[in-house]
């Protein structure tokens, strides 16, 4: 059965600076095309010292609610999915929820590293599913008064409820330089969809999630929470810095994202050849594309965007599909499948029966 929600917008954020793989491949003392050659990333982006994982969600979300004609008093839930939040609470969509002057929505995080938008979006379409679409006028804000419409809220897409579904990683907080398994791949950037219903026979056809903790050591900040707090020990062993099993996350990313894709179309009766887009979590883009035909699928199928900003963590799957919809590779009635994964270990995945747009897409880039 098809669930009458789906993606009404996207937006996406990076910060200014940009660091190419030449430049950390010297600083390692490699050959300037060593990380590029191996994993597809030509550059990544860091966030300035003042800009937390809020300020990067608050951004990309605010051009998914222009994208999608949605005004932040429109919106009922904000989820959000990350692995470097602002602090270790509250939570950050609470500080992206201020941030946006959203004050009917709820707000929350999901802890599911690189797989937390998917993860994201399917708790918010659980969550949206349980209340009643709507086309009357908001009730009123507080102190009994209606808060004025903006003129996109007046140009909104008729019907509700909506939430905004963020992911956002700052992972330059949690590197260390001179470790080049992770100081290879990993960047910063958010992305950001709003999530709303749709008519049939658009919407959700099939959703699936899952979870390994046996290989919770694969790849993790050790430091930091209950088990080891903060301490001059921790600190000194570089133990708040991400670690990873490279030979381990690469043979879990071979074998899921073939599996997902086969689990996905499995349950929809419908054949690989059959996606017209396939958007998968990206932490090596060229492993990635690479496992294409093992997955039953043309290359072409893929979004692949991970080349210019790295592994983005949540926020690379979201930024993918981004990408692909300015860039047209979306029609109504396609079946775009996501498929993330990540620490944890973690999968899921969504399939969507795409709708048809409210409006031309504005310039979010």
């Amino acid at each position: 059965m098809t669930i009458p929600y789906a993606i009404r917008g996207t937006g996406a954020y990076l910060p200014e600076q940009r660091i190419t793989s030449t430049d950390i491949s010297t600083g390692l003392g490699l050959d300037p095309g060593w990380i590029e050659d191996r994993t597809g990333i030509r550059a990544r982006h860091r966030a300035a010292p003042d800009q937390a994982a809020s300020d990067l969600a608050a951004r990309a979300a605010r051009r998914a609610l222009t994208d999608a004609g949605i005004d932040p008093a429109d919106l009922d839930l904000i989820v959000l999915g990350t692995s470097t939040p602002d602090e270790l609470g509250p939570a950050t969509a609470c500080r992206v929820q201020a941030l946006l002057g959203a004050h009917r929505a709820a707000a929350f995080d999901v802890a599911a590293a690189c797989t937390g938008f998917v993860h994201a979006l399917q708790t918010a379409t659980a969550l949206l599913t349980t209340r009643p679409t709507t086309t009357e006028p908001r009730p009123a804000g507080p102190g009994g008064t209606e808060p004025p419409a903006s003129e996109t809220a007046r140009n909104a897409p008729p019907g509700g409820p909506y939430a905004l579904v963020i992911g956002v990683e700052v992972y330059s907080r949690f590197l260390n330089p001179r470790d080049r398994a992770t100081s290879a791949l990993f960047g910063d950037g958010a992305a950001a969809a709003v999530l709303g219903p749709v008519p049939a026979p658009y919407g959700i056809t099939t959703m699936g999630m899952g979870a390994d903790g046996t290989r919770a050591d694969d790849v993790l900040i050790p430091a930091g929470g209950s088990r080891l707090p903060a301490t001059p020990e921790t600190i000194a062993a570089l133990d708040h810095t991400i670690h990873m099993d490279g030979a381990a996350v690469r043979s879990f990313i071979a074998e899921i994202l073939p599996r997902l894709v086969c689990e996905a179309t499995d349950a929809a009766g419908v054949k690989p050849a059959d996606l017209a887009l396939v958007v998968p979590h990206q932490p090596n883009p060229k492993l990635v594309a690479a496992l294409a035909p093992t997955a039953g699928l043309d290359p072409d199928q893929l979004a692949i965007a991970g080349h210019d900003v790295g592994n983005i963590g949540a926020a690379s799957l979201p930024y993918a599909l981004h990408r692909a919809l300015r860039d047209h590779r979306v029609r109504p009635g396609d079946q775009v499948l996501l498929a993330g994964f990540g620490a944890g270990l973690t999968w899921a995945h969504t399939l969507i029966t795409w709708p048809p747009p409210d409006r031309p897409h504005p310039d979010t880039r």
